[in-house]
């Protein structure tokens, strides 16, 4: 059950109608990706996203009714080869219920069916996208309060001055200005924080169920929409495929001919019909691959600017040779654990940062206190250029 990915027989595997149903999530994602990076560049793209809701549900709109209205489906389950068909049970007479013999017959959407499609594919999702940004304005405007504090009994510059009367006298001057309209609006968002959790938990919950029980084959509905329409949703034919063809040049004959007007007007209304066509005919798979295109090209020009901008990895420099004895300095004795100035083992070492080399603190502190150079160099140096070794080398 869990690995019909064949596709055998008429009804879809539970992974085609996940897929077909996550499909208008991610065109959405990668289209509000796609134009805020091109907003970067044209700040026009900002009202796009600033009406995202707007703009998203007006796309959708247009490619799900026409592709309900050529292909009986919505514009996901059209790339994956599914379509609409109404339930229709035969049942005998003497059997009110339905046996294993009993067969589900399936037949073409009505117009009704088709508008109530789109209503659930189209205007439900945006009344829930609605809800869920004035759900979390209302969340954050209550985080907000409860942090800094609700926003009439905020200070400002005025109440410090007035010692309190002028406060009140501002805080009652705001109260009456508030409209009702404001009121209103304000008691409906916070009707809706309120209630917006459970209807999304129904919701979440419903469809839940519909899925588990579709993909344990105990319903033939995906969706409560589908069953509330009492619509399949089926793998198309060869022969469907040719018919919907046909149909679409049928109504396109139609509304041909339905053109009025001088000979000029009935070639303009042409032209313009003939350009709606090819761009709702090739919405589908122009819009796929115009986001594949674009996030092939995003990764490529990505990938060379992290090459232009990493930065170049040299080989570590080598080490600067070592100071050399100066001749009329002290020399070095061939034990490395021999102070140079006491010739005894070093206590407390301490190395001279100049020249590297080590001594005994107590010798080396009187060395260059007194002489203001190394021993052994000769270079010129100070106490604080004497450090204590914690091992000795």
């Amino acid at each position: 059950m869990l690995f019909q990915v064949g596709g055998q027989g008429t009804r879809p595997t539970f992974f085609e109608m996940a897929a077909a149903q996550q499909l208008p999530s991610s065109l959405r994602a990668a289209l509000t990706y796609s134009i805020g990076v091109l907003a970067l560049r044209r700040p026009f793209f900002h009202k796009v996203l600033d009406y995202e809701d707007e703009f998203f549900a007006l796309l959708m709109l247009v490619l799900e009714a026409h592709s309900l209205q050529t292909t009986d489906a919505s514009f996901s389950e059209t790339l994956y080869g599914l379509r609409r068909r109404t339930v229709q049970i035969r049942v005998k007479k003497d059997r009110p219920r339905l046996t294993s013999n009993e067969t589900i017959h399936h037949s073409g959407l009505e117009k009704h069916q088709r508008v109530l499609s789109v209503v659930f594919l189209v205007v439900l999702p945006y009344f829930k996208s609605k809800l869920h940004s004035v759900y979390n304005k209302e969340r954050e405007a209550r985080l907000q309060a409860s942090l800094w504090g609700p926003g009439d009994d905020r200070f400002d510059d005025v109440d410090y001055f007035d010692g309190g009367e002028g406060s009140l006298a501002s805080s009652g001057s705001l109260n009456a200005e508030t409209s009702v309209g404001t009121r209103l609006t304000k008691k409906i968002q916070k009707v809706i924080a309120a209630c917006y959790p459970w209807v999304h938990a129904t919701s979440e919950g419903l469809s839940f169920t519909y899925q588990l029980l579709y993909l344990l084959d105990a319903t033939g509905f995906y969706s409560l929409g589908l069953h509330v329409l009492g619509i399949h949703v089926c793998r198309a034919t060869g022969q469907e495929l040719m018919d919907t063809s046909s149909r679409i040049s049928k109504i396109r004959s139609r509304e041909r001919e339905r053109l009025r007007g001088p000979p000029w007007l009935k070639a303009l209304q042409g032209a313009l019909l003939s350009c709606s066509y090819a761009v709702l005919d090739y919405a589908q798979t122009g819009l796929i691959a115009a986001v594949f295109i674009f996030k092939m090209m995003e990764w490529w020009y990505q990938s060379a600017e992290e090459r232009m901008s990493a930065p170049t990895v040299y080989p570590p420099p080598p080490p600067p040779p070592a100071p050399k004895v100066a001749k009329e300095g002290i020399p070095l004795p061939a034990d490395r654990t021999v102070c140079p100035l006491c010739s005894q083992k070093r206590a407390n070492p301490s190395v001279v940062t100049i020249s590297g080399f080590v001594f005994c603190y107590a010798c080396i502190f009187k060395y260059i206190n007194q002489y203001k150079r190394c021993p052994v160099t000769l270079m010129p140096a100070t106490v604080d250029q004497i450090r204590r070794l914690f091992h000795d080398v």
